[in-house]
């Protein structure tokens, strides 16, 4: 049975569902300031839209696009107390569509300059707590080291360009279970490559991250912001499977109930998937929402996208290669509610 120190997960991450206004709309109900705030219109296709604190409220960047950093006051233009406040964007704020938001919490704040690797950060945003930091930093082009200030080796890392919009420099992704010499890429489905040059085939350690010389972590003057996620016992989860192309298929362990998971198979190209709580209360999950495209939320309840969301994990409903491929590798993220918390206060199954 899993313990934890994080008593209550939505002190940390929430997913808030909200109709859109098509005018200025403060959406409330999340339980914290977030820091990093990822919108999806869930009924049309649109671009997902990445805000953080450490950038500023209204700049924008795309987990399905290279596209380079943008300024929208329409968009997501404050972080509040108890959610955030969206204009008249419509695909942030669209009247007439539902829209998902899944937000995290660092340091309430933009926080300060990281000066623990070779690269002095402009502002690290940190929450200790629970395993997740933001920083923005400028590259150099050549081999060298960030601060995250998590004071635990991050298992899962989102890079992104800010500055430059080349298509050869995409989304950079981390894993721990793929390997500092290799990498994925959100925006995209593509299988997993050599990247020697992206994190300088070193994984990351208790104070820092190592960068290499590719454009997507690392191009001499260009700005970056870097998403890292440590594990924490019953809150947090970055792992692997391996398929069995089988509609009984892989059990993961979490130690928590899941609210969210994000699932992409390493070994195929094959669309990056999400999962929540939120969009699909019941275990049968199949409503799942695609990083790497601008498409509506999957509605239709078929074999090639079920999963089972279960008290302390997540069981594979699918014989698909994009959720089961057969002796494939599969990673994930996941984000939930511990068992039993340090409290001793159960949480019920589902």
């Amino acid at each position: 049975m899993a313990y934890t120190t994080i008593n209550k997960s939505t002190d940390h991450f929430n997913t808030k569902l909200y109709a859109g206004t098509g005018s200025t709309h403060n959406v409330t109900g999340v339980g914290f300031q977030p820091d990093w705030t990822w919108i999806k219109s869930r009924t049309d296709t649109g671009n997902h839209r990445i805000y953080d604190a450490v950038r500023g409220a209204t700049k924008t960047i795309f987990s399905n696009l290279t596209n380079a950093e943008g300024t929208n006051t329409n968009g997501l233009s404050s972080f509040d107390s108890d959610g955030f406040t969206v204009n008249t964007n419509t695909q942030s704020n669209g009247s007439g569509n539902n829209f998902v938001a899944w937000n995290w919490k660092a340091g309430t704040g933009q926080g300060s300059s990281n000066t623990d690797g070779s690269i002095n950060t402009t502002y690290t945003s940190v929450n200790t707590t629970a395993g997740f930091s933001i920083s923005k930093y400028t590259g150099t082009g050549s081999n060298a080291t960030v601060g995250h200030g998590l004071s635990a080796a991050p298992k899962m890392i989102l890079f992104r360009n800010l500055t430059n919009s080349s298509t050869a420099w995409n989304w950079g992704v981390y894993h721990k279970d793929i390997g500092a010499g290799n990498g994925l890429h959100l925006n995209n489905t593509e299988a997993l490559s050599s990247q020697a040059t992206s994190f300088n085939s070193t994984d990351p350690t208790t104070n820092v991250f190592s960068v290499g010389s590719w454009g997507g972590t690392n191009y001499s003057g260009d700005n970056y912001i870097a998403y890292c996620f440590a594990e924490k016992t019953g809150y947090s989860k970055f792992g692997s499977y391996t398929g069995n192309n089988n509609v009984n298929g892989t059990f993961f362990y979490c130690g928590f109930k899941p609210a969210f998971v994000m699932i992409k198979n390493s070994a195929a190209a094959e669309q990056w998937r999400i999962y929540d709580s939120k969009r699909e209360p019941s275990n049968h999950m199949f409503k799942c929402i695609f990083p790497n495209a601008n498409n509506a939320e999957n509605t239709t309840d078929n074999a090639s996208e079920e999963i089972d969301f279960v008290s302390n994990g997540i069981k594979i409903r699918s014989n698909s290669q994009q959720l089961n491929g057969n002796g494939q590798k599969l990673i994930y993220m996941a984000f939930g509610q511990s068992l039993v918390g340090s409290n001793n206060v159960p949480c019920t199954a589902r």
